[in-house]
């Protein structure tokens, strides 16, 4: 099973999203297996968004990331990461659909409420990034059966 990362950002959890969040992922068939509040270092911001260091928004979105505590989140299923990102939306907000979480409930691309992996080897490094092995709990969830076959 493919698993992915997803993060909260600071405007998600100040603006007390994060149950809605979660709602949203577990209704798609998805099953949590790591999850914890954070204040993210510098340093954690800096390495999570390595592929944007030298692009001109990245000092803006480590202040940004840094500015208040995230939930980082870790899912499971069979397509986790394109199910993730279908249910997220678009990165710019305005360009959402309706009846995702930033079509919903997000207003710009700066304050977009979530982050989540982008293909199997980002989903790899950023869980490794945030979850140490032992944090994330495998489980027999018993709705299963009638989610997959």
């Amino acid at each position: 099973m493919e698993q992915t990362l997803v993060l909260v950002k600071p405007d998600g959890v100040q603006r007390g999203l994060i149950g809605e969040i979660i709602h949203r992922l577990e209704r798609r068939g998805l099953k949590l297996l790591g999850l914890k509040l954070l204040q993210m270092s510098p340093e954690l911001a800096s390495a999570h968004y390595e592929a944007h260091v030298g692009k001109p928004f990245y000092e803006g979105l480590v202040t940004y990331i840094t500015s208040g505590p995230v939930v980082a989140l870790v899912w499971q299923g069979k397509d986790a990461i394109q199910i993730v990102r279908n249910t997220m939306g678009a990165t710019n907000a305005g360009a959402a659909a309706p009846g995702t979480i930033r079509g919903d409930l997000a207003v710009e691309i700066g304050r977009n409420l979530v982050h989540g992996s982008d293909g199997p080897e980002s989903a790899a490094r950023e869980v490794g990034l945030f979850f140490r092995e032992d944090e994330l709990v495998a489980w027999e969830r018993a709705t299963d059966r009638w989610i997959r076959e």
